[in-house]
């Protein structure tokens, strides 16, 4: 199998409270269900490597990077926004997550018909330019298209994210970049309150009403795939957030697994056409345990071009 499924060493252990719905159980719950499926002994693995300053400041002010450095706390939790926190290991943990990605893409990019998902946390779509926001220290995903574009010399790559909430930070980041087109689907109106109407002629967004099914996604969405053939990407990305599942309380989105089967292998026949099959996916949010295990399942399968059985 061409996937590899990457982990980072602390992206288990930055836990901010019990409380919290961003917590180390998810990415134990995506490992269960990762194993029951069978997945876990077919796909490869990797141990990400932290993510290094310079590659952060491709999508990140510096000061902004130097000012997470300088919070990160010896002693127990500091709250840079209200949703976000920091432990002593939290830094640690965001930069596996960065690192993750660009780990993937040197994967991903080394042959053709290659695909990674990075098991990580914490997420990473909500950070902005100079911002943490909505448990996010730094954009995984926007560091690792920059770096893509840098480090391969790539003229395209597309971001896609279907989370139930609207990236505003990896848009905040790219917006107007004409090397990056973004297609997003999410909530609206919802946290963070932003995607619709577009910032910029390179985002494309597929906003729903709460209670939207999954046929009413993929009607929203079905116009993403031309549009990327049309802009014939080098590398896909995925910000893969799994909360507008129906048992995700989250949101009120009614997406089951059938349907991040589907646009996960939409996205691979994309592939496929136009960047070799390369694809890099990375793990946002989804909150419900069960919901969330059996969702990366599927999107892996997906991703994987196999038939979604039931």
């Amino acid at each position: 199998m061409t996937i590899k499924i990457y982990r980072g060493r602390d992206c288990v252990h930055h836990d901010v409270s019990s409380e919290h719905p961003e917590n180390p159980d998810r990415l134990y719950a995506i490992d269960d269900q990762l194993l029951s499926s069978g997945l876990e002994m077919i796909c490869q693995h990797g141990d990400a490597k932290q993510v290094k300053r310079e590659n952060l400041a491709l999508a990140h002010d510096p000061y902004y990077v130097d000012s997470i450095f300088q919070r990160s706390p010896r002693t127990g939790v500091i709250w840079l926004e209200q949703d976000t926190g920091m432990t002593p290991i939290t830094l640690s943990a965001a930069l596996y997550a960065a690192g993750a990605g660009c780990d993937a893409v040197d994967w991903v990019m080394e042959e053709e018909d290659r695909q990674a998902f990075c098991a990580v946390r914490p997420p990473g779509h909500h950070a902005e330019y100079d911002n943490a926001m909505g448990f996010c220290l730094f954009n995984n995903i926007a560091v690792a298209a920059r770096y893509a574009l840098k480090h391969y010399e790539l003229s395209r790559v597309a971001i896609i994210d279907f989370d139930v909430h609207h990236g505003n930070g990896t848009e905040n980041i790219i917006a107007g970049d004409r090397q990056i087109l973004m297609c997003s689907s999410f909530q609206h109106p919802f946290y963070p309150h932003s995607g619709h109407p577009v910032s910029a002629s390179n985002i494309l967004s597929a906003p729903l009403k709460a209670g939207a099914t999954g046929e009413e996604f993929r009607e929203k969405v079905n116009y993403w795939f031309d549009a990327l053939r049309n802009f014939m990407p080098e590398l896909i990305l995925i910000s893969a957030g799994f909360d507008a599942h129906a048992e995700d309380a989250m949101g009120q989105l009614r997406l089951r697994e059938d349907d991040y089967h589907w646009v996960s292998k939409q996205l691979r026949n994309v592939a496929d056409d136009v960047c070799h099959g390369r694809i890099v996916s990375m793990l946002e949010g989804g909150y419900n345990q069960s919901a969330l295990g059996r969702s990366v399942v599927a999107h892996i399968k997906g991703l994987h071009g196999d038939e979604q059985s039931h």
